[in-house]
């Protein structure tokens, strides 16, 4: 997802975003503990996501 594409929503529908792109972390570490993920990038892309998101919540504040 890209800032410019964050920028465009409004507060709440990111922080619906923020807490998706959470739970998707969170199963994608749970797979990753359990041997099942076997692509580890989205963690990465998981990570920059959130933080791309919370970055523009605080320019929004």
């Amino acid at each position: 997802m890209k800032a410019a594409e964050l920028k465009n929503l409004g507060v709440e529908e990111l922080k619906a975003k923020l807490a998706e792109k959470r739970q998707e972390l969170f199963n994608l570490r749970f797979q990753h503990g359990t041997a099942q993920l076997e692509k580890t990038s989205g963690l990465k892309a998981g990570r920059r996501d959130i933080a791309r998101i919370l970055t523009v919540l605080k320019e929004k504040e």
